[in-house]
């Protein structure tokens, strides 16, 4: 396909994302744009959270997951559900009692000052990584497909992606991305279904031939309880799916700002229900697509040394422009659904819990701040992007990745001694709490797997970050106590 024809696919694709952010951000207020003034759909919200769920990193790698790990993911999907029955009946409560902007507030009323900052930079930190490692993919796979080709360097390439993300979300925000990450997750979905319909049909299998293919090659295996040590284990997927859930959503100013837009609690709760039931589903899709990439890969001669590559791959050997098509709109889709609600999200954080903007200045110069916060977070993404792009290492990459999620551990704990126990803290040792509790998890995980031979560490070192947060805060209060 034509690097001209994939370029104008893309660029029509952001003009109808900033179309639909005219028609729904004018005359936006401050409130439009942190929690849509709280008159969103819930239904809206819901589906269009699955977008915001997954990402472009998603929509490559949970296909490819099949061939080293057959149906595994779906124990860790389920442990989603518990995840979010918890979200919706523990934390949406407080947020929705406390009237909230940032769910970091919540810090400040328990604790001080001094905690809702050291939440709000724990999020920005994750969320700034986060948000950009996934976009260096996405930016990545466009460059060497049709940009490179063109002759556009990379730097271009990721300042004019963000600069269009920041037209289409910086002055309607939350009231905004309800609707367009409504549409995002419909091309992301009809991607992925177009593919699997298209993929079967050039195989010439029915979906029972399929359903029987899998079913021998073993890899629509779901279930793995015989082996504690590994990695796979059901109870160390389902129950770490469940606190990821709560910590990355929950306690995620960016998922969260989403569900305070529902108009109350009820159905910021339904919200939480459909979504659950529905990332179910649409993960079980994603693996499907995976098994049929796999078995069309060995029935077609194509070698994949790397999982990430399964899906491209097949794609590029098909050689179908339908196909090529479906998976850009679809990669772009999970990519920048991912992205703007992101920066929007981060936006919030950085003005409400770090500037304390809400606090300062009335509504006209709340804004001013807002739109110079909402620069100045698309500036430091693109910032780290092109960092990312500079290191060209993939190890490096992955571990400044790895230690973004061990930022989750200190808000799991924090927001479990607030929720479940009367203590009062000493607010100023919080951020040192917060840093001491990542550093001996980190060492706990190597300790583990050297002591134990076969043992594979994996999610469930967020709960131990959160365990050992929890107690050292404890542990501050009693000491507190004392002193006093």
């Amino acid at each position: 396909m034509s690097p001209w024809l994939i370029l104008l696919i893309v660029l029509l694709y952001f003009v109808f994302l900033v179309t639909v952010s005219y028609f729904t951000s004018r005359k936006a207020t401050n409130s439009d744009f942190f929690i849509g003034s709280r008159k969103s759909s819930w239904v809206l919200v819901s589906y269009g959270m699955i977008g915001a769920s997954l990402s472009g990193i998603t929509f490559i790698s949970v296909p490819g997951w099949v061939m080293t790990n057959s149906f595994a993911y779906m124990q860790m999907v389920l442990g989603y559900v518990l995840g979010y029955f918890t979200i919706a009946n523990v934390l949406l409560p407080v947020y929705y009692k406390l009237n909230l902007t940032s769910i970091y507030t919540y810090l400040e009323k328990r604790f001080g000052r001094v905690s809702q900052k050291t939440g709000s930079v724990y999020f920005l930190i994750s969320r700034l990584i986060g948000a950009s490692l996934r976009l260096f993919v996405v930016a990545n796979v466009l460059q060497f497909i049709a940009l490179n080709d063109l002759g556009v360097p990379f730097w271009v390439t990721i300042t004019v992606t963000i600069l269009l993300i920041w037209i289409y979300t910086y002055r309607g925000g939350i009231k905004t991305i309800v609707w367009t990450d409504t549409l995002q997750t419909t091309f992301m979905l009809a991607a992925v279904v177009g593919t699997f319909y298209i993929l079967l049909k050039d195989a010439g299998w029915s979906f029972h031939d399929f359903s029987q293919m899998i079913e021998k090659s073993g890899y629509s295996k779901m279930f793995f309880f015989d082996n504690w040590k590994d990695g796979k284990y059901f109870w160390k997927q389902f129950i770490s799916g469940a606190f990821i859930t709560i910590v990355m959503t929950g306690l995620d100013q960016d998922m969260m700002q989403k569900n305070l837009s529902c108009k109350n609690l009820k159905e910021a709760k339904q919200n939480m229900y459909l979504l659950s039931g529905s990332l179910v589903v649409v993960n079980f899709i994603f693996l499907l697509l995976g098994a049929l990439l796999v078995v069309y890969a060995l029935g077609n001669g194509i070698s994949v040394s790397d999982s990430d590559n399964l899906y491209p791959a097949v794609l590029m050997q098909d050689g179908s422009p339908v196909l090529l098509v479906l998976f850009i709109v679809g990669l772009v889709a999970a990519a920048f659904s991912s992205a703007d609600s992101a920066i929007t999200a981060l936006t919030t954080s950085f003005t409400i819990d770090i500037l304390e903007a809400d606090k300062k200045y009335d509504e006209v110069g709340l804004k001013k701040v807002r739109i110079f916060s909402h620069l100045l977070i698309s500036a430091v993404i693109i910032f780290i992007v092109l960092f990312f792009a500079s290191i060209k290492d993939e190890s490096v990459i992955s571990s400044l990745f790895k230690i973004a999620g061990y930022t989750y551990g200190p808000l799991l704990g924090l927001y479990s001694v607030g929720l479940f126990t009367k203590l009062k803290l000493k607010d100023k040792l919080v951020p040192i709490i917060a840093i001491i509790s990542p550093v001996l998890t980190y060492f706990i995980g190597l300790y583990v797997g050297k002591a134990i031979p076969g043992y594979k560490v994996s999610f469930e070192l967020l709960i131990v970050n959160g365990l050992i947060t929890f107690v050292l805060l404890w542990l501050s209060s009693a000491i507190k106590k004392e002193a006093a």
